[in-house]
């Protein structure tokens, strides 16, 4: 899909015909999360396995970090190629997708703030050694609410000694570094709020347990605490203690369509697992599927499949484009997430009392749907995003 033209009146010529390269790279990554995830997922989540050798693989196969530039390294892919990988990762299980993509969310403000030696090191490390990061700006006190983070930054010398904790950090007993956001002026507000690359293996970091979580098990989620942790001053993102804030929520934009991809591969799964269990159930003397009832459950799956990816490619399409997609992603996000627990709802519905046993993968892809709904910006936030861009010119 893409965009070929913005006119005035809003109207957008859009093509929905994937191009041969989007088209093979799908197929690569539907295969890859036919062999290599799906018959590792339930065991992924049972035991709470990071699935780090399966990702490193992802990554060596080119299906991960598509968006870091040629320049640094990587396969400089845009937005609607990741979200085409991304919605088959999470076809394949939800918590592998979520673990695979902390690195390109980590990465994603070091693309658009960083100084060129600073993406030369940081992007390289990650596109050419396989490094992984985690994006860390979430504090207890501070979810969606970003401009409540206490951490701070304080500069000494040529260093700046960072302090603070930080909370739900995808990925973060694995990674090799991590992106952290914190107060450089306290006065300041939005502006006073700096991003740091930090080293994990830095004097003063520790991390929590890891997290046993709802769903999506497989994603190591876990605190961190900075205790006079320092950090080089050639480490502050850009090199400017006044971007941070901005540089941090850019990434959203970018973020976003990718967790609502998420969101439609786990709501694709829970389709076709309900779609041909319909089929193999028997009931009043025939199969579910011929039963009205069900029929119109499967049906409204379905148009929310289908609703959710238009909405996805959309604003994937108008990042290619260099159209800002603030409000195109929060739509995409909201709704794709919303529909997942939906659909991953009314999957376990039509299973009965098979599906609420977990002994069959509804259960597990319902458990993890409902973080969807919850990180990269609650659906209520989403909302809130919606409103303020539908009426800022009122």
């Amino acid at each position: 899909m893409c965009i070929r033209d913005s006119p005035p009146s809003g109207l957008y010529m859009v093509d929905f015909q994937l191009d041969e390269m989007q088209e093979m790279l799908r197929e690569l990554a539907h295969e890859f999360a036919r062999d290599e995830i799906r018959p590792n997922a339930e065991h992924w989540d049972e035991e709470s396995i990071y699935p780090k050798e399966t990702i490193q693989m992802a990554h060596e196969m080119g299906l991960l970090n598509l968006h870091i530039p040629e320049a640094y390294g990587g396969p400089g892919l845009g937005c609607m190629e990741e979200v085409l990988v991304n919605e088959e990762l999470a076809w394949g299980d939800p918590g592998f997708a979520t673990a695979a993509y902390a690195t390109a969310l980590a990465c994603a403000p070091i693309i658009t703030g960083a100084t060129e030696e600073q993406k030369n090191i940081w992007l390289r490390k990650v596109a050419e050694e396989g490094a992984l990061a985690s994006y860390a700006v979430t504090e207890p006190g501070a979810g969606s609410d970003v401009a409540a983070i206490q951490t701070t930054a304080v500069l000494d010398g040529d260093e700046y000694v960072i302090n603070g904790s930080k909370m739900w950090i995808t990925g973060a007993g694995y990674a090799d570094f991590f992106f952290v956001l914190a107060k450089t002026d306290s006065d300041a507000g939005y502006r006073g709020m700096s991003g740091f690359i930090v080293e994990s293996n830095a004097e003063g970091l520790s991390l929590g347990k890891k997290e046993t979580n709802m769903g999506q098990r497989c994603s190591d989620t876990r605190s961190i605490t900075f205790n006079n942790v320092r950090v080089p001053a050639n480490q502050l993102v850009g090199e400017s203690e006044s971007g941070g804030w901005m540089n941090a929520m850019s990434a959203f934009d970018l973020s976003r369509p990718n967790i609502a991809a998420h969101a439609t591969g786990l709501s694709r799964a829970a389709y076709e697992h309900a779609l041909q269990y319909s089929n193999e159930r028997q009931t009043f003397g025939k199969p579910l599927h011929k039963h009205q009832a069900i029929q119109f459950m499967l049906a409204d799956m379905k148009t929310n499949i289908e609703a959710s990816r238009m909405l996805t490619w959309k604003s994937a399409a108008e990042a290619d484009a260099g159209i800002k997609n603030t409000e195109s992603a929060a739509h995409a996000k909201r709704f794709a997430s919303d529909a997942a627990m939906q659909i991953s709802t009314d999957a376990v519905q039509v299973y009965g009392g098979y599906g609420y046993s977990e002994e069959y993968p509804v259960a597990r892809l319902m458990r993890g749907a409902k973080v969807m709904q919850i990180y990269e910006g609650s659906s209520q936030v989403q909302r809130m995003i919606i409103g303020r861009e539908i009426t800022k010119d009122l």
